[in-house]
Parts: C-alpha cells; structure tokens; sequence
C-alpha cells in the first residue's frame, strides 16, 4: 500500500510490550514510567489480526519490539504465529540481548529469521552505568546463542551522543567488525524536540523513503515515530485503523509529545 507521499508502506513494527528489564539512560526517564495495565495490552491473538491484515496490504517484514520483548511471556508462540502468516519475507526482533542465550534457538525455531542487539558499549562498567541493571557478559552469551541458532545476520544497534566517532562507538565497532557483527549507529533522538537523524549503517531516520508504520502495545497504529498521530485497532477496527494510518502518514516527523521510546519500540 503507498501512502500520499508514493512511498510503498512495507514494514511494520510491533511493540508487544511497554516494559523492559534495563534502565537504559537514554530510554527510560529519570522518574521512571507508568507501564500500561495488562488489559490495555495488545493479546497476541489481537496482534497476529492486525499482522494479517498489514500482510494482505502489502506488509513483507515485520519487527517486533518492546521494551524488551523477551520479558514477554510466550513471545515464542507470537513469532511463531506470525511465521505462520503467508507473505512475509522478513521477520525480524530487537532485543537488549539480556535473555537471548535462553531464546534464541527456540526464536530462530518458531521462524524468527534475524536479530537486532542493543549495545553502547563494550566496557562492562560502563554497560552497567548505561543501563543501570544490566550484565555485558549476558549480552555476549546471547550474540553466541544468536549465532549457533542461525538468526543471521545479527546486528549491533549502538546509540551515539554525537557520532561514530565517539571512543565508546569505535570500540563497538572494533568488536563487531572481530566477531562478523554489522553495526548500526543511532544518534541520541529526543520525542519532544523532534531532534532525530538518519542510522548510519541502516535506514532508519530518512523521511523520504520512509516504508514503516508502529503498533504499539496498547493497539495504537502510528504512522510516524515522531508524530503524535495514532489510530487504536480497538477502538477504530483494524482496517479503519490501518488505512487511517496509512492515509496520514506524514511527509516527514515533527514531535511526539504522547509516547515514550520505552512504550513505543524505537
């Protein structure tokens, strides 16, 4: 499906949940957040529907997201039930990597083709400063685990303050480049100013070519990550929800004063 701007509306990211077991700086604000009730979250059944529909549209790659999406119980049976769903091409998750070790074989077994893993740095204590919980070393195991299950190719998302260039993002990327990792650098963005660029390595933050739609935990369809714009599947319906996130899709991101990255996957 093509939104008003001619851009082919292909991939849709989904957050299956609003929580995560990391405290990441960047993510999560210093107050904390208020996670969403359970009853307001999408039930798997509720998300493979919207899936479905997306595919018959057009949707080829799906990403899931959280949070953290491995916190969520039984994600295995969701991917598995959208692996079951003709049409896609492309299954893909996000994951901080904390739990990896545990689910990437059972993952890469339910259908999951392929891994994204958030990592700032190598340092183990500035790991620790960074996301305030988390052990590096479960994050290696987890690449390892990656790797063995066939969840190919795996990538490294590291957000930067400035640039690649920075000593932390160099050593990153001295690590992927041993270990046959690619590398992804996402500059710090900012919901409430709008302040985002494009993903050196990816192309992630290029509004012209821009071929994504978000569904959030809570059932919201966004066209943008930077838009207040949403359209809740039940409240609208799916399909009155989707074309209406497709129909609106702005030109180009502006500010999001409604969301969180913790609430609405990045």
């Amino acid at each position: 499906m093509y939104d008003s701007f001619n851009r082919n509306i292909n991939y849709l990211r989904v957050s299956v949940t609003d929580r995560c077991n990391l405290r990441c700086t960047y993510c999560m604000p210093v107050c904390g957040i208020d996670t969403l009730p359970h009853d307001q979250i999408l039930s798997y059944e509720e998300i493979v529907e919207v899936v479905k529909y997306a595919v018959l549209q057009g949707v080829t790659k799906v990403r899931i997201t959280g949070g953290e999406p491995l916190v969520r119980r039984g994600i295995t049976g969701l991917v598995q039930s959208v692996a079951s769903i003709g049409g896609l091409k492309d299954i893909a998750m996000t994951t901080n990597g904390i739990h990896l070790n545990r689910f990437a074989k059972p993952l890469a077994d339910a259908g999951l083709h392929r891994v994204n893993i958030s990592l700032d740095t190598v340092d183990p204590n500035k790991y620790r400063e960074i996301t305030k919980l988390g052990q590096i070393e479960d994050v290696f195991r987890g690449i390892d685990a990656a790797r063995e299950a066939g969840l190919d190719p795996i990538k490294i998302n590291c957000v930067v303050k400035v640039s690649s260039d920075e000593p932390d993002a160099l050593e990153v990327k001295k690590f992927c480049e041993s270990n046959g990792l690619g590398v992804r650098f996402i500059k710090q963005m900012n919901l409430e100013t709008g302040q985002f660029s494009v993903v050196e390595g990816g192309d992630g933050g290029n509004c012209a070519s821009c071929n994504r739609i978000r569904l959030t935990a809570n059932g919201d369809l966004k066209p943008c990550l930077f838009t207040d714009l949403a359209y809740n599947v039940r409240k609208m319906g799916v399909e009155e929800a989707y074309n209406a996130a497709i129909t609106n899709k702005p030109a180009c991101g502006s500010i999001n004063m409604s969301n969180q990255f913790s609430n609405i996957g990045g």
